[in-house]
């Protein structure tokens, strides 16, 4: 049994970054390697990278996910919009021009009743929902100017900070909570370890010989629940939906010392692993469920597992793979993908610090007591780390 109160640490509310800094590359770096930890600012990351290692960064794109409607009675219902259902691909939802249905989060649920119309709380004309399926939280939404459902969230959506922010959006957010290699729309996070990367950084992090290569995983609202459950194998893992390319699974391959920019691209490539082994005993699901890792046997290496899936793309003739993951990556589990990993500070008892666990193991701790004494900033806008197995 693993318990959530393990992972518990005193954050100070001085020490969670409510904005960002003015510019991304200036803050700070905690390199943790063999149980110790050095720092330095991230712009010098390069310095603490062999340039013959591969940097795996998610290129998922925050989309204004916050809509609020009014019910004729004036009662504000809040609609965070999480999966498409119909047109069930991000793409064709996006592309929709007079109607599509969402998977959300509806806050003031209660008083909106089942199948009835409301409207855009700002500009009623413009677009209307109705709640067609409360149990699975399906909402369809209707307008009639033509435009795509895309351009329309543009105009009336607001971007979802992290509730822990406590605070409103403000303009500069929907640039500064946007990482600058961000291009496919979906998420309703971002994927925070890429915010601290710049151009600049980028350019010599390439002509010092490191790689780079990219996956899309839309991060789901499910990031930011806290766990509450004692044993953290009963909390909840919300599923998410990747993609990866052909010629990434095959750069992949020929690069066997890489590090993940963020949770969500180690999500990824821990889950790329147990698709593998899925296909290898013929099972074309392309779903990893929570606790799979835990309770499938396997010897397969790595690269066994990405031929598998290659053999599979081949087969089918697929450029790109779609794939959903619920997969929970806790204290024990050994990451097979990556030699380390870029990340942010995170909560005290949540999954993603679980995550860290997983590729420093119990020095976890320390190394968040010295981040706290050298004053680093916490969670989304925070500092960075670079954590190695």
């Amino acid at each position: 049994m693993i318990k959530k109160s393990d992972f518990n640490f005193e954050l100070p509310e001085a020490n969670i970054a409510k904005f960002p800094l003015e510019n991304r590359d200036e803050s700070k770096l905690l390199i943790h390697h063999n149980g110790d930890s050095q720092y330095d600012v991230f712009e010098n990351i390069g310095k603490h990278i062999a340039p013959d290692t591969m940097l795996v960064l998610n290129n998922a794109k925050v989309i204004p996910a916050r809509l609020y409607f009014k019910r004729e009675s004036g009662a504000t219902i809040e609609v965070l919009l999480l999966e498409p259902v119909s047109p069930a691909s991000y793409e064709g939802s996006f592309n929709a021009t007079a109607s599509c249905r969402w998977k959300c989060i509806i806050g003031n649920s209660k008083k909106w009743k089942d199948d009835e119309s409301i409207f855009l709380a700002e500009n009623p004309s413009v677009i209307s929902a109705r709640l067609i399926n409360r149990i699975d939280r399906i909402v369809e939404l209707n307008w009639d100017d033509g435009s795509s459902f895309s351009s329309l969230l543009d105009t009336i959506g607001e971007l979802p900070l992290p509730p822990y922010l406590n605070r409103k959006t403000a303009e500069s957010d929907y640039q500064t909570y946007q990482t600058v290699f961000a291009k496919n729309a979906g998420s309703v996070a971002a994927p925070t370890a890429g915010l601290h990367f710049t151009d600049s950084v980028f350019r010599s992090l390439i002509e010092s010989g490191i790689r780079i290569t990219e996956v899309t995983l839309h991060v789901g609202a499910g990031t930011f629940l806290p766990v509450k459950a004692d044993n953290v194998e009963d909390h909840e893992m919300h599923r998410e939906h990747f993609e990866i390319s052909k010629d990434a699974i095959e750069a992949l391959l020929q690069n066997t010392k890489r590090i993940t920019i963020g949770t969500t691209s180690l999500r990824v490539l821990e889950s790329l692993y147990w698709l593998g082994v899925q296909l290898s005993k013929g099972n074309e699901s392309l779903l990893v469920m929570k606790m799979e890792p835990y309770e499938i046997e396997s010897t397969l290496t790595y690269e066994d597992s990405l031929t598998e899936i290659l053999k599979y793309m081949e087969n089918l003739q697929l450029s790109i793979l779609l794939a959903s993951t619920e997969i929970m990556i806790l204290p024990h589990y050994k990451p097979r993908s990556i030699i380390g990993l870029i990340t942010n500070f995170h909560l005290p008892e949540s999954t993603l610090l679980m995550l860290v666990s997983s590729v420093v193991g119990e020095t976890w701790r320390e190394m968040y007591k010295d981040a706290l004494a050298h004053d680093f900033r916490f969670l989304s806008y925070g500092d960075s780390s670079l954590l190695y197995l």
